[in-house]
């Protein structure tokens, strides 16, 4: 049934639709208003209010859809995590100028380094210099590295390990030249093994861990003798000068002038390399890993037989091991540069 307005209602009788006339309003305030539907077919006998059901059922699939699209939000922002942030990239282009350069640095030589203009390098500066990263002289206005940076640098230097970080590149080192490889630290004896990895073919070299290597006959004991004051390696070195008048390994120095001669070889080099010296046929190389302040850290020891091992300065092992030695170095706050 529906009223002269058009509304549409069921009477519970007839199969079709009645027309009434609903009164224009009702005098009991407390009378409710018929229950009105909008299709004129006679399906709408079975029109009904949501169900609790309905709604639960409405709700789960909106709630599966937001769950959806969180998940590709949280994989598109992980996405953009692995990505990185590329303005914070471009802004350490300054702070890497100005920690290879040892004196301040002003604006426009700080920003060409940087290969950025003046204004955009001067944006990222207000910012690190609120961050304490980077300091600015009031009279010269010229920028260098801040109290945070120093900090920061401390902070490293107090949890690193050199002998942690040579094992683990001498593993990767060792996988890929195969090649037998060990470190070596100064003990209260001498130049003392602390590392030591075997290749796939071992040299016999019969060493073992806290073997103590001699001074003048091994690269080992070169490199510390030419890299650690002569206050801590000398009565070492004398003692085995006075034996090696009676013997010697090789080519191995029998006097102080022929050791000072090995010595500066050595720091030409900058590594230790021995032919046979120590063992016959075993040829080796001792390469320096230096720490923050320029002194000599640790020895990184590559050696095996002759014939299979590429004993050329320059070579395979050489230019390997003194790759490894000096990202070491870099690791432990090392500069080639003075700073």
């Amino acid at each position: 049934m529906s009223d002269d307005k058009g509304n549409v209602f069921y009477d519970g009788e007839s199969a079709r639709p009645k027309r009434v006339r609903r009164p224009s309003h009702f005098p009991n305030p407390n009378a409710s208003m018929p229950t009105t539907v909008r299709s004129a077919s006679p399906r709408a006998s079975t029109a009904r209010a949501p169900h609790a059901d309905d709604l639960a059922e409405a709700l789960d699939t909106a709630e599966a859809a937001e769950s959806a699209d969180s998940a590709e939000s949280a994989e598109g922002g992980e996405e953009k995590l692995r990505s990185g942030i590329q303005s914070i990239e471009v802004g350490f282009r300054l702070l890497e100028v100005l920690t290879d350069e040892p004196r301040a640095m002003m604006l426009r030589d700080l920003a060409q380094r940087a290969g950025m203009s003046p204004a955009k390098a001067h944006r990222y500066l207000v910012s690190f210099m609120r961050l304490g990263m980077v300091a600015q002289d009031p009279l010269s206005g010229r920028y260098e590295l801040g109290g945070f940076a120093l900090q920061l640098g401390l902070a490293r230097l107090a949890r690193v390990d050199g002998v942690k970080l040579a094992r683990i590149a001498l593993a990767g080192l060792r996988d890929t030249l195969d090649i037998t490889l060990g470190i070596a630290v100064w003990g209260n004896q001498g130049p003392t093994v602390v590392h030591w990895m075997e290749s796939s073919h071992p040299a016999k070299a019969s060493l073992k861990l806290g073997d103590v290597m001699p001074m003048l006959s091994s690269a080992t004991g070169l490199l510390f003798a030419a890299y650690l004051p002569r206050s801590k390696t000398a009565p070492m070195i004398e003692r085995e000068l006075a034996g090696a008048q009676h013997y010697s390994y090789g080519s191995t120095p029998r006097t102080a002038q022929a050791l000072e001669v090995a010595l500066a070889q050595v720091r030409e080099h900058g590594a230790a390399r021995v032919e046979g010296m120590l063992l016959p046929t075993i040829h080796a190389f001792c390469t320096p890993v230096f720490d923050a302040s320029g002194d000599l850290a640790l020895g990184l020891i590559a050696l095996g037989h002759e014939g299979a091992f590429d004993i050329e300065w320059n070579g395979v092992v050489d230019t390997a091991l003194r790759t490894c030695a000096e990202k070491i170095s870099y690791e432990l706050g090392y500069s080639p540069t003075p700073r």
